[in-house]
């Protein structure tokens, strides 16, 4: 309940605690016992965040790090509702989210969520903080919903194709992509291109031309 002491202070009633531990849900009840904040037990990935939330929501939290890049797909399926993400998790994780395009560590989590969100890498949390310390660095980002509205395909069939790109990344797009080219050839400036070198922008244009040969 560390960083939920802070979060009541800011927004009060409009919090909802989510936590699948029953012993630290039995300690939250107890120590918000009079406040008016809503707490849930349950799985968070197993959730369906469209049927219990109505309004648009911002998540905020230490992550379990071995569940933090499902968090991040999570997010993504529900970028309709989740305006922002404030969040704690392995340093490489965090990093791979923000990494830029031409980076080592730019790959599909980055590319997904800088899809509908604007990723900012906040400060690295070293071990000594914690007690006792992890073997691993920690990192904080925050995205915040871009402007981005749809694609003219499903979010699935972007997913796909920014999986197939990235599932030989040492190849360059040609080679990659060449069992759903149909013998087509990649627009001229794909050709010799190898997937961490695309904006998100351009694995856009690369999708939509995907799909007209589909």
């Amino acid at each position: 309940g560390v960083l939920t002491d802070f979060l009541i202070e800011k927004y009060k009633s409009e919090l909802c605690l989510i936590e699948i531990d029953a012993e630290a849900i039995f300690h939250l009840q107890l120590k918000y016992l009079q406040s008016k904040i809503e707490i849930i037990q349950g799985d968070f990935l197993k959730m369906n965040i469209e049927e219990r939330f109505n309004d648009p929501l911002k998540i905020i939290g230490n992550f379990p790090y071995n569940i933090s890049s499902q968090i991040m797909f999570k997010i993504f399926e529900n970028k309709d509702l989740v305006v922002e993400m404030v969040g704690m998790f392995q340093r490489e994780v965090a990093k791979r989210i923000a990494a830029p395009p031409g980076s080592k560590t730019y790959g599909i989590l980055s590319v997904l969520i800088q899809l509908y969100y604007d990723v900012t890498y906040e400060i690295d949390v070293p071990p000594e903080v914690f007690n006792p310390p992890p073997k691993v660095h920690s990192g904080v980002i925050r995205i915040s919903r871009n402007e981005r509205k749809m694609l003219v395909m499903s979010d699935n069939e972007f997913k796909g194709v920014v999986k197939m790109a990235f599932g030989q990344r040492r190849k360059t797009l040609r080679n990659s992509l060449k069992a759903v080219l149909k013998e087509k050839e990649l627009p001229e400036k794909f050709i010799m291109r190898r997937p961490e070198s695309l904006s998100v922008d351009e694995f856009i244009e690369l999708a939509v031309f995907l799909k007209s040969i589909d």
